[in-house]
């Protein structure tokens, strides 16, 4: 009966997500109370270091993290998927580029940050250039595939009434494969964010990998806490605006 409430589903809910950092809080209290050392200190004081530095100093390095791993995920979307959206499409084109990317894919990219650093620098262009190398295929497959398993019957029916390559693309393909593409940027998302913390930990002197690589250096666990949980509400952030963005474009979804 679910399947015809759609109109208690037309946004996230919050609670959820309130429920899920109760529940983090209080097995994070029980291990602090049983480990009881410093390394592990309880949820209240990392949150309350949190308040405390968020402002002089924690939000830059928050802003700087964000920056980079919003414009990431925007590139490799804005690459990634019309690449795989026509691979998917046409079937010459997806012969000719499928041996590339499946010899390319499995390749761990992260293997190339020394070489991208050289040529780039330690700045956000090196960082930014990485994640996107390691995200983009991920999304290309997936919008690859999503093109492939639209029925052909379907794109033979609107070519009768008319519809030119354009008006497939627009009317048919795109919509039919936004859902899976969405998905692919959540998964790419928490990819994205593991790599960041990766790149900004081995060099430069801005961002959360770093504060938090920083703080766990001086033994400061309270702030390392603190940096940990600004990376968690990074990614909680960019993972609600994703379900906004799913639930505003693929509306027929939650009907």
């Amino acid at each position: 009966m679910t399947v015809f409430q759609g109109n208690k589903k037309s946004r996230p809910k919050l609670l959820p997500y309130l429920g899920a950092i109760a529940i983090i809080v209080f097995l994070w209290q029980v291990l602090s109370l049983i480990l009881h050392k410093p390394v592990l200190p309880p949820p209240m004081t990392a949150v309350k270091e949190f308040i405390r530095i968020f402002f002089p100093v924690l939000g830059r390095h928050f802003v700087i993290s964000g920056y980079r791993v919003v414009t990431s995920l925007l590139l490799a979307l804005v690459t990634a998927v019309p690449i795989g959206l026509v691979m998917g499409a046409e079937e010459k084109l997806d012969r000719l580029l499928s041996p590339v990317v499946y010899l390319v894919y499995p390749i761990p990219k992260i293997v190339f940050l020394p070489i991208v650093m050289i040529l780039l620098g330690i700045g956000d262009q090196a960082k930014i250039f990485i994640i996107v190398l390691i995200i983009f295929f991920q999304i290309l497959v997936t919008a690859r595939d999503a093109a492939k398993g639209i029925p052909r019957q379907l794109v033979t029916s609107v070519i009768s009434l008319g519809a030119s390559r354009k008006d497939i693309y627009r009317h048919v393909i795109v919509p039919a494969c936004l859902p899976k593409i969405l998905t692919a940027a959540r998964v790419s998302l928490g990819t994205a964010i593991a790599v960041l913390f990766l790149t900004e930990t081995v060099a430069g002197s801005t961002g959360l990998g770093y504060f938090i690589f920083n703080a766990w250096y001086k033994a400061n666990f309270s702030e390392m806490f603190a940096g940990i949980i600004a990376m968690s509400l990074l990614g909680l952030i960019c993972y609600y605006v994703l379900d906004l963005l799913e639930r505003f474009w693929c509306r027929w979804q939650y009907y």
